[in-house]
């Protein structure tokens, strides 16, 4: 399987992350090591969200869409919720 995964800081609760894995366990570790220079100074990180694909053409299509204008709207909106913004029902 290929992941599309979003994370969240811990301590800086609107800080997020979005990237591709086949390895979602041994990625977040990674992340929380410090071993990617994007995201170690915002660790320690949880997984908010993560969608599974089984094609990684889409896989990774499905990571740059969210990393763009419309698609980190759509992130926002529908995969993740941020701690201070309520949820309208």
């Amino acid at each position: 399987m290929y992941y599309v995964y979003i994370l969240r800081s811990i301590n800086h609760k609107k800080q997020t992350y979005i990237g591709f894995t086949t390895n979602l366990e041994k990625r977040l570790k990674e992340h929380n090591e410090g071993l990617s220079k994007h995201t170690s100074k915002f660790k320690p990180w949880r997984i908010e969200t993560y969608v599974a694909f089984t094609d990684r053409k889409l896989a990774l299509r499905f990571e740059r869409y969210q990393k763009m204008g419309s698609g980190n709207a759509f992130m926002k909106k529908r995969l993740i919720r941020f701690p201070d913004i309520p949820i309208k029902s």
